[in-house]
């Protein structure tokens, strides 16, 4: 992460920005962002408002691109405050957010989530590599030595051991940070195994390699992964993508796809076996700090051990807590209003 201190000056412009007649018009909290990341703002937000017996924060689940678009529409009012994300702020983000005024903002890493994939109780045990995984999702795979449109449509398609089912998969579309997480962890990594795609340079071995298929067989579900639940629920033979707490919160109802032979747990991604696993973030718009009523408190209880710390509130529903060290920098940097600088390309 990297991260500078803003300049005074600079910071107290911001804050007249939002000073006023104008800030008064909204005395609650306003979270936009990740699906994923929704389910802990939520949580916080609650423990917040049962604690200081202010007004909850509105919470809203836009998707980690959605979110980013609007928290970077500009200061005051009118705009979000903090947005949730599951992968870092791109640079095209961080310049939007400079052209539109918001040009203080702290980067905050909560934690880790496992990028599941889950389906029924009731289905068939599941365990795939990437590779096959790529081969049930990708627009175009290699066959024969030669990359052609995806012909599989049933799991023994690809290979005999795997169930005689049809391939359906519902998951998340373009503007959310689980899909981003998804191509980059799964899909990429996934076709690697295939010298043909791999013989591929820049943007064509990119298209194949990072393209889902739109036939059918992968259909995206929105930014809300309690429908993908309910699907699943729905077809014992469907196959869900979503983040970790949410089949956590659902292993009831759902069981674990394994990757690569392991499963998703708190121990296997804590600890990196569970290669399928990625950060979760806030920004925070250091110019309402001061502002907006109750600002500062919900930071301070977001970043609490008793909310992400070992055993916190949010680990119960499912977030892999950072290392003590790092909880203690990452408390430095909120409580200091450290300003992220521009991501690499």
């Amino acid at each position: 992460m990297k991260l500078a201190l803003h300049a005074g000056v600079a910071a107290l412009a911001l804050v007249a920005a939002v000073s006023g007649a104008q800030a008064q018009t909204r005395d609650q909290i306003r979270i936009v962002g990740s699906s994923t990341v929704f389910p802990y703002t939520q949580a916080v937000a609650e423990q917040f408002a049962a604690s200081t017996g202010g007004a909850a924060p509105v919470v809203e689940s836009t998707g980690t691109g959605g979110g980013f678009q609007v928290f970077c529409g500009g200061v005051g009012a009118d705009h979000p405050d903090i947005t949730g994300a599951s992968r870092a702020m791109r640079l095209s983000e961080f310049e939007l957010c400079a052209t539109n005024g918001v040009d203080s903002v702290t980067e905050v890493l909560i934690g880790y989530d496992g990028l599941s994939i889950a389906h029924s109780q009731q289905g068939p045990e599941l365990n795939l590599t990437k590779a096959q995984i790529f081969q049930a999702l990708a627009s175009e795979v290699e066959v024969n030595g030669e990359i052609v449109a995806n012909p599989y449509k049933m799991w023994n398609e690809i290979d005999a051991s795997l169930p005689a089912t049809a391939i359906t998969v519902f998951g998340p579309p373009p503007t959310s940070g689980t899909r981003d997480a998804f191509v980059e962890l799964v899909m990429i990594e996934g076709c690697e195994a295939f010298p043909a795609i791999e013989a591929l340079e820049g943007d064509r071995k990119d298209e194949v390699c990072e393209r889902m298929r739109q036939d059918g067989p992968f259909i995206e579900a929105g930014e809300n992964d309690n429908l993908i639940v309910q699907r699943l629920n729905a077809d014992t033979n469907a196959v869900g993508i979503f983040g970790y707490s949410f089949l956590f919160e659902n292993s009831d109802t759902l069981k674990a796809v394994g990757v690569d032979g392991v499963l998703p747990s708190f121990e296997t991604i804590a600890d990196g076996s569970y290669a399928v696993s990625r950060p979760l973030y806030i920004y925070l718009k250091n110019a309402h700090k001061g502002v907006i009523p109750g600002f500062e408190d919900f930071v301070n209880e977001y970043v609490s051990e008793a909310s992400f710390g070992e055993g916190g509130y949010l680990s119960e529903r499912g977030l892999i807590p950072l290392p003590a060290d790092q909880r203690e920098t990452v408390r430095a940097n909120v409580t200091g209003g450290v300003a992220m600088t521009a991501p690499a390309k």
